[in-house]
């Protein structure tokens, strides 16, 4: 080997370690520094997650001696696996978005180490990105919306919603869109981005309402008394104390229309049991007047609401 190849060698050498403990060792630091910080964010939203899980646990779990509060201490399995499920979903979320931004930002850092000009680079990806915003708005708006829904918890698998285009109970729940089938069985992919307003019919509490027809001659007192009892043993059944929230009430006189005196009951109920509450208090209140021996008000030549039409009990008007 020649003089000038040792020269060009040792050179190279030189120039390489040089390179080492300069640009080399920036480029070494900058990944370490990246893959800490990003190990420090994601320790910190793992525990930040935890936290809100176990005080939402111990919330649920500190409830009164009512009824609605041992009632609501037995539905809150389902309502801190809920909370969970969209807490671990957020810490998810943001522990990608924190991925994705260090690397970016350690990418860009060590291109430009190495010598890579940035200002082209940039240019092109905001011209790109300019034109794929207008392209994904709709996307994007979705994205955002879902992003929103499980920050807020408007709703969760399991809870019965109306979108305004469709109501049913929720089976799935993503950033996109959101899949619930109606009481037809009909399975229904809403965007998150379309939904304008949500009714969700199955959070905190219910209120089962029975409207009571009898005869307009019928002692009020009376009928009341007997709608109470019925409403005081309702509660009192162990197959029933477990979905009211408390004693159904008697409100007092709804109506008076020509021979008919109409009696309202609500009856205050968990959110999913409120359909079958209804059912079951109608049919225990007909039971009770029918023994009594309360009359029923007289049937007109188009006939009458009664228990089982329109305007009779449990139709859900409001007042």
């Amino acid at each position: 080997m020649t003089d000038l190849d040792l020269r060009t060698t040792w050179l190279t050498a030189e120039r390489i370690q040089d390179w080492l403990l300069t640009d080399g060792l920036r480029i070494l630091l900058t990944i370490v520094f990246a893959v800490v910080i990003r190990w420090l964010l994601h320790r910190l939203i793992t525990r930040t997650v935890r936290t809100m899980t176990e005080r939402t646990s111990t919330r649920h779990e500190d409830s009164d001696g009512s009824r609605a509060g041992r009632v609501w201490a037995q539905a809150s399995g389902l309502a801190r696996a809920r909370h969970q499920q969209r807490t671990a979903t957020l810490g998810s979320l943001l522990r990608s978005v924190v991925t994705f931004v260090v690397g970016l930002i350690a990418g860009l850092t060590v291109m430009d180490l190495v010598g890579i000009p940035l200002g082209p680079l940039l240019a092109s990806a905001g011209v790109g990105g300019v034109a794929l915003g207008f392209g994904a708005q709709s996307l994007v708006k979705d994205f955002l919306s879902g992003v929103f829904m499980i920050l807020e918890d408007q709703y969760g698998v399991g809870d019965v919603i109306d979108t305004g285009e469709a109501v049913g109970t929720v089976e799935e729940v993503s950033l996109r869109v959101t899949r619930l089938r109606d009481a037809d069985g009909v399975t229904w992919y809403v965007r998150n981005g379309e939904v304008i307003r949500i009714g969700n019919l199955s959070q905190h509490r219910a209120t089962a309402i029975v409207d009571v027809p009898v005869a307009y001659d019928e002692d009020v007192a009376r009928v009341t008394g007997v709608l109470r009892e019925a409403g005081e043993r309702m509660a009192a059944d162990p197959a029933w104390e477990d979905r009211l929230l408390d004693e159904p009430t008697v409100a007092g006189v709804e109506s008076i229309t020509g021979q008919t005196l109409t009696i309202r009951v609500l009856a205050e109920t968990s959110p999913g049991a409120k359909a079958e509450v209804q059912r079951e208090l109608r049919q225990r209140l007909k039971s009770a007047i029918d023994g009594a021996g309360i009359k029923a008000p007289p049937v007109g030549p188009f006939g009458y609401g009664g228990f089982g039409g329109a305007a009779g009990p449990g139709s859900g008007a409001k007042p």
